[in-house]
């Protein structure tokens, strides 16, 4: 699946946080998702890339990677 950007809008304090696409669309994703980068070194605003998958809730970012 092609790689999407997006820019990080909320991380929360029990491992998880959404991403906010170029196209508005907003990304559940799980720490378990991070790649090459540990969650708790993620911030508010960065930029990320990341595919897209399915989750149990929707559509969620898998195999998020800083820009």
């Amino acid at each position: 699946m092609a790689n999407t950007t997006g820019t990080i809008k909320r991380l929360t304090d029990k491992g998880f946080g959404f991403i906010a696409a170029g196209d508005g669309t907003e990304y559940f994703f799980h720490q378990s998702a991070c790649q090459g980068v540990r969650y708790d070194e993620l911030r508010e605003g960065q930029r990320v890339s990341f595919t897209v998958g399915q989750g149990p809730k929707g559509p969620r970012a898998e195999n998020v990677k800083v820009e």
